[in-house]
């Protein structure tokens, strides 16, 4: 049976692997593939937010009473990370390479960052507080639409 923190964990090296992609595919001079690409990365990454606030974190927080700890400073970088998905969309519109990656880089340490927190801390937290819950929490997860 996946747990929770397995299974975002392998939602995370999903992401992950798209974002490489899009990344390498932005040092071309393909702009449709570049948007095709990361488009998919996008798509994946706000789907795996939705995950997390839609199911994941609020039947944390219901079932911990926690809802201004951990959870919200998720959610508050999701928020940033939002605004750096915008902004490589918006770069590849303009079709401005060194803006793309640019953002992509940034993009990429407050990934790294975050997934470290979810999946070193908050994940496992999760996993031991959902415990009784955490075949009914995954389904739910896996309902979200992509």
């Amino acid at each position: 049976m996946d747990t929770i923190s397995s299974y975002m964990t392998s939602d995370h090296h999903r992401c992950d692997e798209l974002f490489s992609q899009a990344e390498a595919v932005a040092s071309g001079q393909d702009w449709g593939r570049i948007a095709a690409d990361s488009q998919v990365f996008l798509d994946a990454m706000r789907h795996h937010f939705r995950m997390e606030e839609d199911v994941l974190f609020p039947a944390f927080e219901q079932r911990t009473g926690m809802s201004m700890g951990p959870t919200q400073v998720m959610r508050m970088e999701h928020v940033q990370m939002r605004e750096l998905f915008d902004a490589m969309a918006d770069a590849v519109k303009q079709q401005d390479r060194d803006e793309f990656l640019g953002q992509a880089e940034t993009l990429l340490v407050m990934m790294q960052q975050h997934n470290m927190k979810e999946e070193q801390m908050l994940y496992l937290m999760i996993d031991q507080a959902m415990a009784g819950e955490m075949e009914d929490v995954l389904l739910q997860m896996r309902a979200v639409g992509a």
